[in-house]
């Protein structure tokens, strides 16, 4: 080829590779959004930087979030996913909101009725979309003790919690459906009763887990197909100083599964440790069919001798089966530790 054929050739790839570079790089879609309230970053609401998304994005988007209190519904869809949301400190980045079960609010634009929340619709922060992870965040539902008001509704799948506030009462945390694998690292949630209930497979490693009144701290759903519901992972099991009588949790169906391993136990938790949710109608006899476990609890609230019968103490053998790989695996091979 001569000289100038070479150059017109040298110089058509080289057009075609910045244009398909720049097809990559689309700037409509950065892989990195700010979000600040004074008007220093991208857009001044979390939920501008959500929807600014590409929509069934492949790669992942960090959505950087300074420091502030945002008043917001936060909604996540299924259509937005692999997203990291990032504090920029865990204490003085907040998302709030104040719904909460049975509360009034307008039907739509069109229409002047009232209708009433649920506990499924109270939600402060939803998260509908698979592969989505915060980090350094406080997320509050201010409701008060009214009932079941939602702080964190979680349906999406391979989602990650880390260094994380969830803070409420009543239903404060919602791990909510059976294909949902859901792992949380160094938060701390607090709520009154049920604060942590739900369908999915979680995993809580490292969290501080504290109780606002004598009620039950987790209600899990767990279906029949599940191997495994709720596993707490060296965690500890606080709470407000007035508070002494507390389970650690009760079935909100028949096989509800909550296991707690390496937990260090406060002195307000029962002897008796769990509780058979009796006086449901229609399932009347959990306790037959519900798992309930412990492995080496510590703490004055440790009393493997005082437990309901029909609960469990792991054996160490038993115990070697709560493995990350085992729990929140899957056939995509998932492991929440090597997220990036």
């Amino acid at each position: 080829m001569s000289q100038p054929r070479l150059f017109y050739f040298l110089s058509f790839l080289l057009l075609v590779f910045t244009f398909t570079d720049a097809i990559a790089q689309d700037p409509k879609y950065p892989s990195e959004i700010t979000v600040s309230q004074d008007g220093n970053g991208n857009y001044k609401t979390i939920q501008e930087a959500v929807n600014s998304i590409r929509d069934l994005g492949e790669k992942q988007v960090i959505i950087n979030i300074k420091n502030g209190i945002y008043k917001e519904k936060l909604i996540i869809p299924s259509w937005k996913t692999n997203m990291k949301l990032i504090g920029e400190s865990k204490d003085k980045t907040i998302i709030t909101n104040n719904d909460y079960s049975g509360k009034l609010v307008t039907r739509g634009k069109d229409d002047f009725g009232l209708s009433k929340m649920s506990t499924y619709t109270s939600y402060t922060v939803l998260i509908q979309g698979n592969d989505v992870s915060i980090e350094n965040l406080t997320i509050i539902n201010s409701a008060g003790r009214v009932g079941q008001a939602v702080a964190l509704h979680v349906e999406g799948d391979r989602f990650i919690a880390k260094n994380c506030n969830i803070s409420g009462n009543q239903d404060t945390l919602y791990a909510a459906t059976e294909n949902s694998r859901q792992f949380y690292s160094d938060c701390f949630i607090e709520g009154t009763t049920d604060f942590i209930f739900g369908k999915s497979t979680v995993v809580f490693q490292n969290c501080e887990i504290k109780s606002l009144s004598d009620s039950y701290i987790t209600a899990a759903s767990t279906s029949k197909n599940q191997a495994y519901g709720f596993v707490f992972f060296n965690c500890r099991i606080t709470a407000e100083e007035k508070v002494s009588k507390v389970y650690l949790g009760r079935p909100w169906r028949p096989y509800a599964k909550t296991v707690f391993i390496d937990c260090e136990l406060g002195k307000h938790i029962l002897p008796e440790g769990w509780n058979p949710w009796k006086g449901d109608k229609m399932f009347p006899d959990k306790e037959n069919t519900t798992f309930y476990a412990e492995y080496k609890s510590v703490g004055l609230g440790a009393s493997p001798k005082t437990r309901l019968i029909w609960t469990k103490q792991l054996s160490t053998k038993e115990a070697k089966q709560y493995t990350m790989k085992n729990i929140l695996n899957g056939p995509d091979k998932w492991n929440p530790l090597t997220n990036k």
